[in-house]
């Protein structure tokens, strides 16, 4: 916003402001007489416009994506754990980066957005789309939290949908072929198949985090390779959590426990006393086709612990603790299915009641 001089047509001197509407419009208010009249109608309307939200500041709108960024990261670096940050890193300078880090946020607009997002959906996943789109609007969102801009052009626009992957449960029966292909690696197959913790808990797991008395396993870390280094912190939730272990493997961690310091690790490989090295999945990849399993991750062994669980009654709250899921509702969410069966069983118990009522009127 500033105050400028002009000349009528008449050859009469006249002052005007110009200024930015909250739509991102350039215009001007002219026809002031004397300079202090357009400066004190400057200064109200900046006053009104802070006092209703609809302020924003030009010249901090010419600031970049790419300069807004580098803030931006910092304090994603905070929060996030350092798997999901070089995430995060890697989206950016793949997809945003590339397309806006030399925009001004002010000059954004919702349809060039709109574009740049169909652009990547139709070259990848919904899941990569999401993400990349995830991080231009958060950008614009603290621009707009700056009085940078006015509104956020990334968002309430048309966006791909995730779809739900189709989960593998294997049989007690067939997680146990599945361990026993696995090499020296069996163990960790089975507790990950029956117990249900991410990968980056096991491995973090140590001697004084289990309790072979009660059957408990404390899960206080998560241990995840990057970038040639190993970063140990929070679990993904970033909430501590104990979690049960099935009396069928008191021998497995007895084994994996004996003869250690309460501070060494229990999962590790032969012969090693560090975390188990990020050699890849193959050996697993190796494993199914060797069992017959098709389509499956270690991360998928998840699904298995939670559809075992099921099975042997446990209910919602109870998946949820072991899995670590932040609410019940994530979790029925995410094994809607697995709870079929309690509708068949409400299906009856409801028509009994029904017969029950109808035969005493």
């Amino acid at each position: 916003m500033s105050v400028s001089s002009y000349t009528t047509a008449k050859g009469e001197t006249r002052y005007r402001v110009r200024f930015t509407t909250p739509d991102g419009k350039r215009t001007d208010k002219r026809g002031f007489m004397r300079k202090r009249d357009a400066m004190a109608w400057q200064a109200e309307h900046v006053t009104t416009a802070k006092t209703n939200g609809t302020f924003v500041d030009t010249n901090m709108g010419r600031a970049t994506i790419g300069e807004l960024a580098q803030d931006w990261f910092e304090a994603k670096q905070v929060s996030c754990s350092p798997s999901y940050f070089e995430t995060l890193k890697i989206a950016y300078h793949t997809w945003v980066e590339p397309q806006w880090a030399h925009t001004p946020v002010a000059s954004i607009q919702r349809s060039q957005v709109q574009a740049w997002v169909n652009m990547i959906s139709a070259k990848r996943s919904a899941t990569v789309t999401l993400r990349a789109h995830g991080i231009l609007a958060s950008i614009l969102d603290d621009a707009k939290r700056d009085k940078r801009i006015y509104d956020n052009p990334a968002r309430e626009l048309e966006l791909p949908r995730k779809q739900k992957k189709r989960h593998t449960y294997l049989t007690v029966q067939q997680l146990y072929q599945l361990a026993n292909a696995s090499g020296w690696r069996r163990d960790i197959v089975l507790t990950l198949g029956l117990c249900g913790m991410r990968w980056g808990e096991l491995i973090a797991l140590r001697v004084d985090d289990v309790d072979l008395d009660r059957r408990r396993l404390n899960i206080y870390r998560n241990a995840v390779y990057i970038s040639g280094a190993w970063h140990v912190g929070d679990t993904k939730t970033h909430e501590h959590r104990t979690v049960m272990f099935p009396d069928v493997l008191d021998e497995v961690f007895q084994q994996h426990c004996v003869g250690k310091q309460g501070g060494d690790l229990v999962f590790t490989a032969p012969r090693m006393t560090g975390f188990i090295s990020p050699s890849g999945y193959e050996w697993f990849t190796k494993a199914c086709e060797q069992t017959g399993i098709e389509h499956m991750t270690v991360h998928d062994l998840r699904h298995t612990a939670a559809s075992l669980m099921v099975q042997s009654g446990a209910n919602v709250k109870a998946v949820q603790r072991q899995l670590g899921h932040k609410s019940a509702a994530m979790t029925l969410d995410t094994y809607a299915d697995l709870f079929d069966g309690e509708l068949d069983s409400l299906s009856l118990k409801l028509g009994a009641l029904v017969v029950q009522e109808l035969r005493e009127v």
